[in-house]
């Protein structure tokens, strides 16, 4: 197994290792530390099944919930992000994120597996979270210190949300399920330790975040923005590019990510599978 750093602000390339077969405990364990450290790990050239995908999940822990999309049929833990070459619906998860952070326990992380590619476009960006909040102004990290951001689904996922109602008729082929249960708030510190590493890191972002605990609402969105704007700087991120076989795993926990667009008239398919949180 070799690891090779991206020679952007983080994430790795993992060659020498064949996913479609088991790995043994210490290369797992090697693996793990690799994830831990470089937050984005890349296999290229990976012939899986979704059983093989399946089973590469259940290295790093249980399967999370992915609770407003359909999983593709005969599967329970895994689920299509898929976009038709004459599709016409805005691009799925373009904003800036981190996996389902409005959960009581979030996933540890997340891994796609690529199965159809377009030859251009559709690059995933990354931005490191651990590496934000080290860089922060003294200032801007004394107004977060010890406060609670209110992470929701609300604005994706609710009957009115992005991908609600009004998204029905825009021919989208992902099977997206919108519904109430999208609008019940769970709050989680802005600065947190992560639980393995122990290192603190900023976690989450506007969008799932509606909102901070005991703030008014428009002295949280300014504070908000402001964080965002900081977070998400280009020093910051790992730009990644896709290629067919390709498997990605990140950790959610430190880690945001968000799609790009750039392949009209281009199938993408991609199979996703969720790890769950960190039990220790």
């Amino acid at each position: 197994m070799h690891i090779t750093p991206s020679g952007q602000s983080h994430g790795a390339t993992v060659t020498g290792l064949n996913l479609a077969a088991p790995l043994a405990p210490a290369t797992i364990a090697a693996l793990r530390q690799a994830w831990l450290e470089h937050g984005v790990l890349a296999f290229a050239e990976q012939d899986l099944t979704d059983d093989d995908l399946e089973r590469f999940t259940t290295y790093f822990g249980g399967f999370g919930q992915d609770p407003f999309i359909a999983p593709i049929a005969g599967r329970k833990h895994v689920i299509a992000v898929q976009r038709n070459k004459d599709e016409t619906a805005s691009i799925f998860a373009e904003g800036w994120h981190t996996d389902w952070s409005f959960q009581v326990a979030p996933p540890a992380g997340t891994c796609l597996y690529a199965i159809t590619i377009p030859p251009h476009g559709g690059n995933t960006l990354f931005v490191n979270q651990r590496l934000a909040l080290a860089a922060m102004p003294a200032a801007l990290r004394q107004e977060l210190t010890g406060k609670r951001a209110l992470h929701s689904a609300r604005v994706a996922y609710s009957p009115d949300g992005m991908y609600g109602k009004s998204d029905k008729a825009s021919g989208r082929s992902m099977k997206i399920i919108a519904n109430e249960t999208a609008m019940v708030v769970q709050a989680h510190p802005i600065i947190r330790p992560h639980p393995e590493t122990g290192i603190e890191e900023l976690y989450g972002c506007l969008g799932y975040i509606v909102g901070i605990e005991g703030m008014e609402d428009a002295a949280a969105l300014d504070l908000l923005k402001r964080l965002h704007a900081w977070q998400t700087r280009a020093e910051f991120q790992y730009d990644h590019q896709w290629q067919a076989n390709m498997l990605v795993m990140w950790d959610n926990r430190s880690e945001l990510h968000r799609a790009t667009g750039g392949y009209e008239g281009y199938d993408r398919l991609l199979h996703r599978t969720t790890i769950a949180a960190y039990a220790g």
